[in-house]
């Protein structure tokens, strides 16, 4: 609300309650003479109107009654105007005795009078609560650990609300940068100022922690709040952001610490439900690596859209134990078959395939720790490229509609092993697009939040044990996203793919691992007695200092969803891509870790403007 809008309404606040004032005094009257016609004292009932006006304005502002909002209405409103109107009463009598002796004026007046100011000032209040809130709760406790809110919107509110009927915590004042509400009341809670004063006002008034309470907020807004409320030193906590929470109502329950989610996840992803809907609902869907951080995730959110069978690849078997047992609940809604296969088993595939003839495919299965990678190349040819080629070649055969394969940021310019097999599969699903009924998409995205071998789970492991946390360099800058919202887009690319796209999710701006590292120390509150070693490593094997989305060659499209993009690039010489997969096979059957790095190496420096690989000397040559 803007501070003229906020003014407004004061004033129509100030006529309201003046007007209540001067309707209580006439109707004091009116009843004390049995509502007769013309009133027999009404040049005194006139005469006396304008000393009640201003004693009645005094103290309706000494008691703020002009702070409290309408909307939050609560039993200190209420308390406000009962010693509003009663006081007010007293002093009239006084006043009118020192001026006029009283004369002429009843005493029952005197004694209706605040009677009827409180109901005429209190009704319109609690209705207008009423309405807006279809509920009225007049409670508040008396106990319990002192706290700030910052957010005095709609859920500081109900946050502060339930806080004051539960009693185990007392909100002593409220934090919003919104000018507009700074020095009203809540509740009878200030709204004590901007988020900037926070340091200042928890030095007067010493809460015990700090509750966030704006849901809606920004990957940056929620930054700022953080370090704000940090330089306070003490405890803060948050609710869950809007697209996370339970219900529309905050509960106490949902309070939790500040997580690094919080900070690196982005604002609320818009979902075209209908089209989820119809790409997925009553569809047998199958998920390759379903029992990993990403393909667990995509199998809860598929089972949320009702699909006909959810068919879950696994090599682990905990894993897919896990998935299963947390998908049991779903048995009722929609077949779940839970499959312990390798996908570089070309003769399970094709059975998997021939048995349960899945429409629609999410590749998740992928080997992916870098370093690992790098001394292991064969089996990460073996997996990302031979297991890809094989679902690939099982979902031509079969006829699967669509074909979604989850590749990496790493896959562009790779320097790694890692890069440049997600690379390899990423182009042999472009070039058999169009050779059959089958739809192959691409959807290429950085880092996930908390996903298996990233570095959120370092981090907390090292920080556990009181440090040092390892940062390979202080300038290395990452891609992140949250589980849910990377699944999220990945399931609205598949629905959206027409076949031969590779879209790129929109992963917001780069994060340095260093303030990652820093604010995950500063969140833990594990060993708040000790300060945690930060450690520069230097760059591991393979990694790269900046990721990058797309090729210099590649031209960014927008597509209908704001949040994913599509990287169009030159098409791809299917007949020298095949060359290059037949010597890496070749190669993987002579266990030739050094024919198969050089290999990968020329898939690295592949110029696709000129459609060549650079120095590959065939396995029969070599």
């Amino acid at each position: 609300m803007k501070p003229h809008r906020i003014f407004n309404v004061r004033l129509l606040i100030v006529m309201h309650d003046l007007a209540m004032a001067l309707i209580a005094w006439s109707a004091a009257w009116w009843i004390r003479y049995n509502l007769a016609f013309p009133l027999p004292e009404w040049s005194v009932c006139l005469y006396t109107l304008p000393y009640v006006l201003v004693i009645q304005t005094l103290l309706f502002w000494k008691f703020n009654l002009y702070r409290g909002i309408w909307r939050f209405a609560s039993l200190p409103d209420l308390w406000n105007i009962f010693r509003a109107s009663v006081l007010g009463a007293m002093i009239i009598t006084l006043t009118l005795f020192i001026v006029f002796r009283l004369a002429g004026v009843p005493r029952s007046v005197l004694l209706l009078y605040p009677i009827l100011l409180i109901i005429l000032l209190g009704g319109p209040r609690l209705g207008y609560r009423l309405w807006k809130d279809r509920t009225l709760n007049l409670g508040a406790g008396t106990e319990g650990k002192g706290i700030f809110i910052i957010g005095a919107g709609q859920t500081g509110e109900m946050l502060a609300r339930e806080m004051l009927r539960e009693g185990l915590y007392i909100p002593v004042g409220f934090m919003d940068d919104n000018p507009a509400l700074h020095k009203t009341e809540i509740h009878g809670i200030r709204v004590l100022g901007a988020i900037n004063d926070i340091e200042y006002y928890a030095q007067k008034f010493q809460p015990e922690f700090i509750v966030i309470a704006v849901p809606s907020a920004s990957n940056e807004q929620m930054q700022k709040i953080v370090e704000k409320a940090e330089n306070t030193k003490l405890p803060v906590r948050t609710l869950p952001k809007l697209n996370e929470m339970i219900s529309t109502r905050p509960s106490l329950k949902e309070l939790r610490d500040v997580s690094i989610d919080d900070l690196l996840g982005r604002d609320k992803i818009e979902l075209d439900w209908r089209l989820l809907q119809q790409g997925i609902s009553n569809k047998t869907v199958m998920v390759t690596g379903g029992g990993g951080s990403i393909g667990s995730e995509l199998c809860r959110q598929i089972s949320g859209l009702h699909p006909k069978h959810l068919i879950i690849i696994e090599r682990s078997e905990f894993n897919l134990y896990r998935i299963m047992q947390e998908l049991d609940s779903f048995k009722d809604r929609f077949k779940v078959t839970g499959l312990l296969a390798d996908i570089c088993d070309k003769g399970k595939v094709d059975s998997i395939f021939n048995n349960y003839n899945p429409q629609l495919i999410f590749h998740a299965a992928a080997y992916k720790h870098v370093p690992i990678l790098e001394t292991q190349c064969r089996e990460a040819v073996n997996n990302n490229v031979f297991g890809t080629i094989n679902m690939v070649n099982a979902a031509e055969k079969y006829q699967v509609d669509k074909f979604v394969l989850i590749s990496t940021d790493k896959a562009v310019n790779p320097v790694n092993v890692l890069g440049s097999t997600k690379r390899l599969a990423e182009m042999y699903c472009e070039t058999r697009n169009t050779k059959g009924h089958s739809r192959f998409i691409t959807v290429r995205f950085g880092n996930v939040l908390g996903s298996d071998g990233s570095v959120v789970p370092l981090f907390q492991q090292q920080i556990r044990n009181g440090g040092p946390v390892t940062v390979t360099h202080p300038e290395t800058t990452r891609y992140f996203m949250t589980i849910r919202e990377s699944c999220q887009l990945i399931m609205q690319s598949a629905v959206m793919g027409q076949g031969g796209e590779i879209y790129v999710l929109d992963m917001g701006k780069p994060i340095k691992i260093l303030y990652l590292a820093e604010k995950m120390i500063k969140l833990s509150n594990t060993h708040p007695d000790k300060t945690i070693e930060i450690r520069i490593t230097g760059l591991r094997l393979g990694e790269k200092l900046h990721e990058e989305l797309f090729y210099s060659d590649e031209q960014k499209t927008r597509t209908s969803h704001e949040k994913i993009l599509i990287a169009r690039h030159p098409e791809i010489n299917t007949k020298l891509l095949l060359s290059i997969v037949s010597e890496l096979e070749t190669a993987c059957l002579l266990f030739d870790d050094v024919r198969i790095r050089k290999i990968l190496e020329t898939v690295a420096k592949f110029d696709e403007s000129k459609n060549k690989y650079n120095n590959i000397i065939p396995i029969t040559q070599g």
